[in-house]
């Protein structure tokens, strides 16, 4: 469908025209695209500045597109009007400057009304513009915003889908791209470093060694279970409350309205969308989009996991670990020269704990569910969309400016390796525990190498001591 220019108005904000809806008369900037209720929204709302994501504003478009062709093969409007609904909406979603006509605040009113008709304003306004410029006769009835961009449907039902939609949008176009990416990266670097063997460490203390390749294969199966987790999660999430309107029992709805929205909805974003099967719960509730936060939580404490891992083992370069050498980046000292800090890791984490303290807001807005409707839903949608964006992002910075490019310090290892007393846990099924033990507490208050220290104690020969002690061999487990 192609889109429409919109020409620019050389007239300034400072000017104003009168728009009239419901509760009166009031002035809005001439060049706005949107009428008398979103202007209300933006006088009301003055609290932090934030709009909704993007990509929740690109989803209602879609929405509004899918809900005028599913009611034009309803006879519910005209086919003419849902044309010049449709390609208005196209329009929106290919010129990103057009952005800026959706300027609400996140903390509006609670079921998303607000947005919900500066949606429906902004869309009727480039309708009858499209109209008008196609040869629409004077006297022709305008689009209206209420009556036929919303027809058949009601904030209550269409913000609670639109979040649906928009983070199934996000959840299969960005996130778990992502996802995979990093699962690969770090599988395809686990294959060069099958060679490395260090020290692991449990408690932060030295431990039995393992070889560098497996602690990738870990956390590559980290990220392919979240993949999983999220994956099954997509069938509720694509299962949509549109059709229930106001409180869910379909009044202005017509009876088929919510299977034609949904297959009109599929045609334009590729996704399987459905209608639910009980649409009260989907309107009164937030428990999927609460089930969803709670998967991102815990790919943000996987992403935690694997960011600070990387950090202990660049530690250093002298005083630390000092087992890998991290891509250098940027300086990291503003007084100390030559410094290098691991920020692609450090700004993981943050994102981790940003997305781990949005939770706990989905948390709260998901059980603000009174009655037949959530009264959160602008929080939720904003929360929910932002985690999904900043997960996805640095999930990609993680793979290809940390885990591709880090460089392993072999020697490092070898030497740290060499002087490791748990080393002799190897020789528990040879000489006893408290043996075993011995050897190793005396190895570590002389600071001799274990083999060292075992030949001395032991009737082994060294060269049986090199076998059973072998650290490559202990990584494989087993007598």
């Amino acid at each position: 469908m192609a889109a429409f220019r919109i020409e620019k108005d050389s007239r300034t904000e400072k000017d104003s025209r009168i728009e009239k809806d419901s509760m009166g008369e009031l002035e809005v900037p001439i060049n706005a695209l949107y009428g008398a209720q979103t202007q209300r929204a933006i006088n009301n709302f003055p609290v932090s500045g934030i709009p909704l994501p993007i990509a929740f504003i690109r989803a209602l478009l879609k929405v509004k597109a899918a809900a005028a062709r599913a009611n034009a093969s309803l006879d519910q409007i005209s086919a003419e009007m849902a044309d010049a609904i449709c390609r208005s909406t196209e329009t929106l979603l290919v010129d990103p400057e057009l952005m800026k006509h959706f300027p609400l605040d996140v903390f509006q009113t609670g079921s998303g009304t607000s947005t919900n008709m500066n949606a429906n304003e902004v869309i009727a306004t480039l309708a009858n513009r499209y109209r008008n410029d196609h040869g629409a006769a004077k006297d022709e009835k305008k689009i209206n915003a209420n009556d036929h961009v919303n027809c058949g449907q009601s904030s209550n039902d269409t913000i609670p889908s639109t979040i649906h939609v928009s983070a199934a949008i996000e959840l299969a176009e960005h996130l778990l791209p992502a996802l995979r990416h990093l699962q690969q990266v770090i599988l395809k670097k686990a294959e060069t470093l099958e060679g490395y063997v260090k020290t692991g460490r449990t408690h932060l203390m030295d431990a039995m060694p393992v070889r560098m390749s497996q602690s990738l294969q870990g956390w590559a199966a980290q990220v392919g279970q979240n993949v999983t987790r999220l994956q099954r999660l997509q069938p509720d999430l694509q299962a949509l409350g549109q059709g229930g309107t106001a409180v869910g029992t379909g009044i202005n709805a017509h009876p088929e309205f919510a299977e034609r929205f949904c297959q009109q909805l599929g045609e334009s974003t590729g996704l399987l969308f459905t209608p639910a099967e009980n649409l009260f719960a989907r309107i009164g509730s937030q428990d999927v989009a609460v089930a969803l936060s709670g998967q991102l939580k815990t790919v943000a404490v996987t992403l935690m996991k694997i960011a600070n891992d990387l950090r202990w083992m660049n530690s250093g370069p002298l005083a630390g670990l000092g087992e890998i050498e991290l891509e250098a980046l940027q300086p990291g000292s503003s007084i100390m020269p030559g410094k290098v800090n691991p920020v692609i890791p450090e700004a993981v984490t943050m994102v981790a704990a940003q997305v781990i303290g949005n939770d706990a807001a989905i948390t709260i807005g998901g059980q603000s569910g009174n009655f037949e409707l959530n009264v959160m839903l602008p929080l939720i949608a904003y929360n929910l969309l932002s985690s999904m964006e900043m997960l996805g992002n640095v999930s990609r910075l993680l793979a290809d400016k940390a885990i591709a490019s880090f460089k392993v310090n072999d020697a490092h290892l070898k030497e740290a390796l060499s002087r490791n007393p748990i080393l002799v846990t190897a020789l528990n099924p040879v000489i006893g525990y408290m043996k075993a033990a011995e050897i190793a507490k005396l190895a570590y208050k002389e600071g001799r190498p274990v083999i060292d220290v075992a030949a001395e104690k032991t009737d082994l020969s060294r060269e049986e001591l090199a076998v059973l002690l072998d650290p490559a061999k202990l990584t494989r487990g087993g007598l």
